[in-house]
């Protein structure tokens, strides 16, 4: 069994590091259904951690206004639910579901939970995240609510910190700068 999930880990770190672009994955939503990341190319794409039980947990109304704004013009959030801060996503996907469309009008697309760090990193995140396929905006996923941003091509062009609201000025300048 341990053999078995050092190989699945494997093959999911190379698996992340031959991706050429987020649209090269595909991922369960909320509902369990696939969904080809590709299905967003030519969007601009930002990618947030989320979870229903975390001092920022209120970015998810920020998230669902900006998401109101500029879907229009070419914006579409994923929110990725994960439960590797202090727990703080212990839901299932319908509870999950239920939680933020009650509480926040959430209509944004909404995925299955995953892990964002740790040895079970989801490849998305392990793309995101990693310094050989995202050499400026690397990192470790600090906490919930982070967010990357990705140009309507496919590229990180910018990450922005939990703290940052999704209406802080760096993160609206940076969505109409892209959108242009």
């Amino acid at each position: 069994m341990r053999y078995f999930l050092i190989v699945l880990i494997l093959l999911g770190v190379m698996m992340s590091l031959s991706a050429e672009s987020i649209y090269d994955f595909t991922m369960k939503n909320i509902d369990g259904e696939d969904v080809k990341l590709d299905a967003y190319e030519g969007k601009l794409v930002m990618i947030v951690n989320t979870a229903s039980k975390c001092g920022f947990t209120g970015q998810f109304e920020g998230l669902q206004k900006l998401y109101q704004e500029y879907e229009e013009k070419g914006l579409v959030i994923l929110g990725f639910p994960a439960n590797n801060f202090m727990k703080q996503e212990p839901g299932n996907s319908e509870e999950i579901k239920n939680f933020c469309t009650l509480n926040y009008g959430v209509t944004f697309p909404m995925f299955e939970k995953i892990s964002v760090k740790g040895k079970k990193i989801h490849p998305l995140y392990e793309y995101l995240t990693s310094k050989e396929t995202n050499p400026e905006f690397a990192g470790k996923i600090s906490w919930n609510f982070n967010k990357f941003l990705v140009s309507k091509d496919g590229v990180i062009i910018n990450r922005f910190k939990t703290a940052t609201t999704p209406n802080d000025e760096k993160v609206v300048n940076a969505i109409e700068k892209a959108l242009e």
